[in-house]
């Protein structure tokens, strides 16, 4: 059993939690920044292309069902900006599924329904990373 990398070995994201649930995204912050991330976040999806713009997340996990304007239509937004740099895109939703072929074609790298254990969004931002505890 191979050890954990500590908080000051890891690589260290920028990542933008958008979701219309502020308590969700509340607790999610708090857990990644716990893990040695930097967060913003966000509820409102009409302000995400702006928030990508200042912040320059390396990461956006975005939930897909939100008034105004959904994850997709955010994604889109997102991959309008032609950014030197674009994020890497998570949609994350308790409602709506993706399968792999349509996560991918919406321009999203992965899906991850919203009630997953919060560590699998940790692995998979430790993979994003470069420093999967799995492959150390």
């Amino acid at each position: 059993m191979q050890a954990h990398k500590s908080l000051a070995e890891r690589r260290r994201l920028s990542v933008l939690l958008v979701d219309d649930n502020v308590d969700f995204v509340l607790t999610l912050a708090t857990i990644l920044r716990d893990e040695g991330h930097l967060v913003h976040t966000c509820a409102n999806a009409r302000l995400v292309a702006e928030m990508v713009e200042q912040h320059k997340p390396d990461v956006c996990v975005l939930d897909i069902v939100m008034p105004g304007k959904s994850g997709l239509e955010v994604a889109k937004d997102i991959r309008d900006l032609n950014l030197p740099r674009p994020p890497l895109l998570i949609a994350m939703s308790a409602v709506y599924t993706l399968t792999s072929e349509k996560t991918t074609m919406r321009g999203f790298e992965r899906f991850l329904k919203k009630s997953a254990d919060p560590n699998e969004l940790l692995r998979l931002l430790d993979s994003i990373a470069g420093t999967d505890p799995q492959s150390a």
